[in-house]
C-alpha cells in the first residue's frame, strides 16, 4: 500500500520554507529513493525525511507518495518541482556572485560518449586552471539519459548532439563537424576526399548499439540519400573504439565524428575517406535547463569547451 496523508492547506500564511527542505523534496523526487536521495545530501534518511514531512506540513500539500516498493511524485509535487529547482538555482547563484566566482562548486555535467574522450582530456586541465574552485563532476551516458537527468535536476548542463527538440532547455551550439568514413587498410574507399553518400549503399556498416545518439544520425544520413547498406545491427559495439576496432578486424566500415579520427586511427590500421560538401555530421551544444539562473555562467563555460576542441 502506498502511504497517503491527509493535507488541507496552508495553516500558517507566514510559513517559508528552508533551502534544505527544498533539496529534500528535489532530491527524492529525482532519485525515487530515500536512502539515494539521503546519501547524495548527505545526510541520514531521517533527517531527510523529517526535512520533506516538514515541507509538507509547511504548504499543506502531500508532494511525495511513498510505499515499501515505490516512491511517487504526487500531481502537487510535479507542479512544484520546477519552481523548487529553480528556487534552489536562484540561492545558489546567489551565494556564487557573493564569492565573486560564478562557476565554483560542483557542476554536474553530462557528456555522450562519443564525446568525452576526446573533450575531457583538454578540457579538465583547463577547467582546473581557469576555475580552481569548480568541482566537475562528469556523467557519461547515453543522451536520452542525460536529457532526463538535466530535466529532473540531476544534471546542470550536459555535452550533446544539438537540437535536442526538448522544450525547458537552453542549447548553446558549440561547434559543428564532418563524420569521416573509416575503413579496414587498403580498401577500395580509402583516401578518398570526394565521397557521396551513394557509395554506403550496400556497404557492411558498422554501428553503435541503440540509444546511441552517433547510430541514430549515421542512419539518418543513409534515409536521407536513400542508401541501403548491408549488415546494418549484425555487429553492433557499446563504444566507438570497439566498432573501429572491428573496423580493422575486417568486419565492415563505420563512420566517425571529425574529433575522433585521430585517437581511433592512431594504431595504423585502418584509413579514413572524407565525404564530398556537403558531408553527413553533426553539431554538439552545451544544454541546460531554460530555468538556471548561471546563463552567464554556463556561456563561459561554452567558450571554454569550443576553445578545447580536439582538431
Amino acid at each position: 500500500m502506498i502511504s497517503r496523508t491527509t493535507l488541507i492547506g496552508v495553516t500558517d500564511q507566514t510559513y517559508q520554507p528552508t533551502l534544505s527542505q527544498l533539496r529534500a523534496f528535489v532530491a527524492i523526487a529525482e532519485y525515487r529513493h530515500f536512502g539515494t536521495a539521503a546519501a547524495r545530501l548527505g545526510v541520514s534518511q531521517p533527517t531527510l525525511s523529517q526535512a520533506l514531512a516538514a515541507l509538507e506540513q509547511g504548504l499543506g500539500l502531500q508532494l511525495i507518495e511513498r510505499s515499501t516498493r515505490r516512491v511517487l511524485v504526487t500531481a502537487a509535487g510535479m507542479r512544484l518541482l520546477p519552481k523548487a529547482m529553480a528556487t534552489l538555482e536562484a540561492a545558489d547563484r546567489f551565494v556564487a556572485s557573493a564569492t565573486g566566482d560564478g562557476l565554483g562548486g560542483t557542476l554536474r555535467m553530462g557528456i555522450i560518449p562519443t564525446v568525452a574522450p576526446y573533450v575531457l582530456p583538454g578540457l579538465l586541465p583547463e577547467l582546473r586552471k581557469r576555475l580552481p574552485e569548480l568541482r566537475p563532476q562528469i556523467v557519461e551516458d547515453q543522451t536520452a539519459r542525460l536529457l532526463d537527468g538535466l530535466r529532473t535536476g540531476v544534471l546542470d548542463v550536459a555535452l550533446l548532439a544539438v537540437p535536442t527538440e526538448m522544450p525547458g532547455l537552453v542549447e548553446i551550439p558549440l561547434y559543428s563537424e564532418e563524420f569521416v568514413l573509416v575503413t579496414p587498410r587498403g580498401h577500395e574507399l580509402a583516401g578518398r576526399t570526394d565521397l557521396a553518400a551513394a557509395v554506403l549503399d550496400a556497404q557492411p556498416l558498422l554501428l553503435l548499439d541503440e540509444g546511441h545518439c552517433l547510430r541514430d544520425q549515421t542512419l539518418e544520413a543513409c534515409r536521407s540519400a536513400d542508401v541501403h547498406p548491408a549488415a546494418v545491427g549484425d555487429t553492433r559495439a557499446a563504444s566507438l573504439s570497439t566498432v573501429v576496432q572491428c573496423v580493422a578486424g575486417g568486419l565492415g566500415v563505420t563512420l566517425i565524428p571529425q574529433m575522433a579520427v585521430a585517437a581511433e586511427t592512431a594504431g595504423g590500421t585502418l584509413d579514413v575517406a572524407h565525404f564530398a560538401t556537403p558531408a553527413p555530421g553533426r553539431t554538439i551544444g552545451l544544454v541546460f535547463r531554460t530555468s538556471s539562473a548561471r546563463a552567464d555562467d554556463y556561456e563561459y563555460l561554452a567558450a571554454i569547451v569550443r576553445a578545447q576542441r580536439p582538431m
